[in-house]
């Protein structure tokens, strides 16, 4: 991997934590370790999403991006579930969508992640 790749991701992995993280902590608050789960959530997916699948899917960017997005709210969403969260898919929709919108307006605006 190239040092250029790795700073990207690396800048794209801090905008889906900053954004996602603390939805994911309201949705675990009452339970042990919330901000660890809510770290460990992004964490499982974040790489498959930015390494694999814009070499893996077919399609150009935008199809790439619907499934890479699918996946995560499906896994998290998955694993939210497993933690006890009451309409886990719905809480995993909303922080995947959070972060895709302000990693796209940052994108638009800096040309940043």
């Amino acid at each position: 991997m190239t040092s250029a790749l790795a700073l990207r991701w690396a800048a794209a992995f801090a905008v889906t934590q900053a954004v996602e993280a603390p939805i994911y902590a309201y949705a675990l608050r009452g339970r042990p370790r919330r901000w660890a789960w809510a770290l460990a959530l992004s964490a499982v997916t974040h790489p498959v999403v930015f390494f694999a699948f814009p070499r893996l899917w077919p399609g150009g960017w935008l199809h790439q991006t619907l499934a890479a997005e699918a996946f995560a709210v499906a896994v998290e969403g998955a694993l939210l579930s497993r933690l006890g969260v009451a309409r886990s898919l719905a809480w995993a929709l909303l922080a995947n969508g959070a972060s895709v919108a302000v990693g796209l307006t940052a994108r638009h605006l800096w040309g940043w992640p």
